[in-house]
C-alpha cells in the first residue's frame, strides 16, 4: 500500500486532521502500484487536464491526479476547470509553486480531508443502515429531502440571507492565490457563467481568485450569485464543464485528457420530480463540452484532409478517464456526501482508473486521440459513442 509523501510547504493550514497528524495521504488498493516517475528516464510528456465539475465526485478527479503525479511520466501543462474541478486545479498550483509532485499530491489530499472535516457540521449525514450496507447515497435522508424541497421552493436570498458558504472559507484557508497566479509549472483556466448575458468567461493568470473558484462552483439554487468587478456569476458547469478552447489558444501540448464524472448517457427515464431535475441538470452541464468536443473533432478532420494547409490550426489529441459504472451507479445525491469515506472511495476509483489508463493508452499520447468524436450524429448509439464507447479510439 502507497502513501502519499507529506507536504513540506510551512505555511499553517487549519482543518486537515490526516495531514496534520502525520497519517499522510490514504492507502489504495490502485496505489500498490510503485511510484514510476520518469522509469523510462525520458523527459514526462506534457498533456492538458479538462476537471468537470460535480461536487464530491471531484475526489474521482483527485484520485486521477494523484496517480498521474506518482506515475511522473507525464507532465501536466495546463488544466481547465468547473467548480470542484477548479478547487482541484488551484490546490494543485499553489502546492506546484515551489514544490513538486509530493507536495501537490500531499496538498490535494489535504484539502480533501479539510472539506470532509467541515462536513461534520452538516445534518445531513448517512443512516446507521447506509453505512452498514454501504450505500453511499442520500435519497431517503430525512434531512437531505428537507434540503432539497426548500431549495426548490425558496430562493437562497432567502433561506441564506448571510450567504455562507463553507466552501469558500476552506479555499480561503487552504489556497494561497497569490501562490497560484505566480505558479509558472501549470495554467489554470477556471469558467463560471455571466448571469447577464449566459456565457461564460474564462479566468486564468491573474484573474484566478478566490472569488473566481467559488463563482464557478456557485449553483443558483444554493448560493446567491458571487458579483466579480460587478458582474454576477453562477457555476461554470452551464456554459464550460469545462472548456476546452483554451488548451488550443495557450497550451504548447497537443493533448487534452478529460477527466468525466457526469454520465452523458443513462438508461431509463426518470419519472419523480427529484430525478427528472437531476438529470435536465447533467444534460445541460454535458451540453456545452459535447459542442466543444464536435467543433474540436471537425477542426482535426479538416486539417487531416488538408484543407487548412497554412491556416494557424493544429489537430488536438483527446482522450478520456471516466469513473464507468462504479460512479454511474451513484445518485446524484451523494455529490453533497463528503464523508471521508466516501471521498477516499471515490479517490481510490480515480487512481484505478487512472492506472488503467496509464497502461492502455500512454504511448498514444502526442501521437492520436483515444476517443472517437463525430462531428455531426444521427442517431443516439452514435451520440453515445462521444464519451461512452470502450477504447472508441482504437
Amino acid at each position: 500500500m502507497s502513501k502519499a509523501p507529506k507536504s513540506t510547504s510551512s505555511r499553517k493550514r487549519t482543518g486537515a486532521n490526516g495531514a496534520a497528524n502525520g497519517t499522510g495521504p490514504a492507502r489504495t488498493g490502485a496505489g500498490r502500484t510503485k511510484a514510476r516517475s520518469n522509469r523510462s528516464g525520458k523527459n514526462p510528456i506534457p498533456i492538458n487536464l479538462g476537471l468537470q465539475g460535480g461536487g464530491a465526485h471531484g475526489a474521482f478527479s483527485w484520485g486521477v491526479i494523484d496517480r498521474i503525479l506518482e506515475d511522473g511520466r507525464l507532465e501536466i501543462e495546463g488544466i481547465s476547470g468547473t467548480s470542484a474541478g477548479a478547487m482541484n486545479a488551484v490546490v494543485l498550483a499553489d502546492a506546484l509553486y515551489d514544490g513538486g509532485a509530493d507536495e501537490a499530491r500531499a496538498k490535494l489530499y489535504q484539502f480533501w480531508r479539510s472539506v470532509s472535516t467541515e462536513s461534520l457540521k452538516s445534518p445531513i449525514q448517512r443512516s446507521a443502515l447506509d453505512v452498514f450496507f454501504q450505500n453511499w447515497n442520500l435519497d431517503h435522508n430525512p434531512a437531505f429531502i428537507f434540503y432539497d424541497f426548500m431549495t426548490r421552493l425558496v430562493s437562497p436570498y432567502e433561506f441564506n440571507p448571510l450567504n455562507i458558504d463553507p466552501l469558500k472559507e476552506i479555499l480561503e484557508d487552504q489556497v494561497d492565490f497569490a501562490r497560484v497566479n505566480a505558479c509558472t509549472k501549470v495554467k489554470i483556466f477556471v469558467s463560471a457563467t455571466n448571469v447577464h448575458t449566459g456565457r461564460a468567461r474564462v479566468f486564468s493568470g491573474s484573474e484566478v481568485s478566490l472569488d473566481a473558484v467559488v463563482a464557478s462552483a456557485c449553483l443558483p439554487f444554493l448560493f446567491q450569485a458571487v458579483e466579480i468587478d460587478n458582474t454576477p456569476y453562477w457555476d461554470g458547469g452551464y456554459m464550460g464543464n469545462p472548456v476546452l478552447h483554451p488548451f488550443i489558444d495557450q497550451c504548447g501540448s497537443p493533448d487534452v485528457l478529460l477527466i468525466q464524472i457526469n454520465p452523458v448517457r443513462r438508461e431509463g427515464t426518470p419519472t419523480t420530480a427529484r430525478d427528472i431535475m437531476n438529470r435536465v441538470n447533467e444534460i445541460s452541464f454535458n451540453g456545452s463540452l459535447l459542442k466543444e468536443l464536435r467543433m474540436v473533432e471537425f477542426v482535426n478532420k479538416c486539417i487531416r484532409r488538408g484543407d487548412l494547409k497554412g491556416q494557424p490550426f493544429r489537430e488536438i489529441f483527446l482522450h478520456r478517464i471516466d469513473g464507468g459504472s462504479g460512479l454511474e451507479a451513484l445518485s446524484p445525491s451523494s455529490k453533497v456526501n463528503a464523508e471521508w469515506a466516501f471521498l477516499t472511495h471515490l479517490r481510490d476509483l480515480g487512481r484505478e482508473a487512472a492506472e488503467i489508463w496509464l497502461g492502455k493508452h500512454l504511448g498514444d499520447v502526442g501521437k492520436v486521440s483515444t476517443i472517437l468524436v463525430e462531428p455531426y450524429f444521427h442517431v443516439d448509439d452514435e451520440i453515445a459513442n462521444i464519451l461512452e464507447g470502450p477504447d472508441a479510439g482504437n
